[in-house]
C-alpha cells in the first residue's frame, strides 16, 4: 500500500480512538458498534469544521484552538502536549519556579508495552529527521528529533521527544510524563535557590544529572545542565544522522515473587542506520 493512504488511515483511526467508547471493545453487537462509530465520525467532522460548542466554564490550556489541534499529527500520537506543558509550567509557578527564561530540552513519553513503543516510534519517525536509539538502564530509549519543533507555552519550542518503553524502574505516569528544561551551567545555583521546591536529583551519567520535581500524578519536570540532545552527543557519540535502532532486542519481563522466575534472554545490542 502506498505510504500516503496508509498515513491517512492511521490518522483516521487515531481520531476515532479519541472517543472513549471506541478506545476499547465495549460494544456487544454489530449494530451498537456501528452506531458509536457513526457518532464519533459526526463528532470528528464537527471538530474539524470548528462547530463543536465548548462550554464557557470548561478550562482549556489550548486557548480554544480546536482547528489547530486537529491539524497536529504529533499531538494525535502523543496526546495534548500543549496542555501538558502548560500544566507543568503552572504547577512550577505555584512552587515559585518560573521556567519562561529557559529553553526546553524535550518532552518524554512513556508506554506500558514494548509493542506500543515500536508502534509509536514508527509513527513519530514519520514526522522526524532523526532518531538516536540506544540502550540505557536496561532497555532501548528513542530520542526523536522532530522535523518541525512543537510549539508550546506562547512561542517556546520542543525539538525532541524521548520515547521510553518498559521496564520502568519505578512508578511513572504513562503517556506524557516529563518536560525537560535547560538551565545551563547555573543549574547547581538554580537547585540551591529552589531547593525547597525540588524533589531530588537523578545521576544518569556524568553528562546528565538533572534535578527534578515530582508531582502527585507521577509526572515530572526535569532541570538539565544541557539538553538531552547535547548530552546524548557527549555520552554516546550520537550524530542524529538518520534513524538508528537497536537491533535484535528481546524485551524483558518483570520478575516478581509470583511471576516468571527468569527474564527473557536479551540479545546483544547492535545498531543499524536507516535512511
Amino acid at each position: 500500500m502506498p505510504i500516503r493512504p496508509l498515513v491517512k488511515a492511521e490518522h483516521a483511526f487515531a481520531r476515532l480512538g479519541r472517543w472513549r467508547r471506541l478506545s476499547r471493545c465495549y460494544e456487544g453487537g454489530e449494530a451498537s458498534a456501528r452506531a458509536w462509530l457513526e457518532v464519533a465520525s459526526v463528532g470528528y467532522l464537527a471538530l474539524a469544521h470548528g462547530r463543536l460548542i465548548r462550554s464557557p466554564h470548561t478550562a482549556s490550556y489550548n486557548g480554544g484552538r480546536e482547528e489547530e489541534t486537529m491539524a497536529d499529527p504529533v499531538g494525535d500520537i502523543i496526546g495534548d502536549y500543549r496542555a501538558f506543558a502548560a500544566q507543568q509550567r503552572d504547577r512550577l509557578l505555584a512552587r515559585g519556579i518560573d521556567i519562561r527564561p529557559y529553553p526546553l530540552s524535550h518532552l518524554a513519553v512513556r508506554v506500558p508495552e514494548w509493542d506500543q513503543y515500536v508502534h509509536l516510534r514508527t509513527l513519530l519517525e514519520r514526522h522526524a529527521t532523526a532518531n538516536a536509539e540506544n540502550v540505557w538502564n536496561g532497555r532501548p530509549i528513542s530520542k526523536i528529533v522532530l522535523a518541525t519543533p512543537l510549539e508550546v507555552l506562547d512561542g517556546m519550542s520542543v525539538p525532541l521527544i524521548e520515547l521510553i518503553p518498559p521496564v520502568h524502574q519505578r512508578v511513572y505516569k504513562m503517556g506524557l510524563e516529563h518536560l525537560g528544561v535547560v538551565i545551563g551551567d547555573e543549574v547547581d545555583a538554580f537547585s540551591r535557590e529552589h531547593r525547597a521546591a525540588l524533589t531530588g536529583q537523578q545521576f544518569q551519567s556524568a553528562d546528565n544529572e538533572p534535578y527534578y520535581v515530582l508531582f502527585e500524578d507521577f509526572t515530572h519536570v526535569k532541570f538539565h545542565r544541557r539538553s538531552l540532545h547535547d548530552a546524548s552527543v557527549l555520552q554516546h557519540g550520537d550524530t542524529f544522522d538518520g534513524f538508528v535502532h537497536v537491533d535484535d532486542w528481546v524485551p524483558q519481563r518483570l520478575v516478581t515473587a509470583t511471576g516468571p522466575n527468569a527474564p527473557l534472554r536479551r540479545a546483544s545490542a547492535s545498531r543499524s542506520a536507516m535512511r
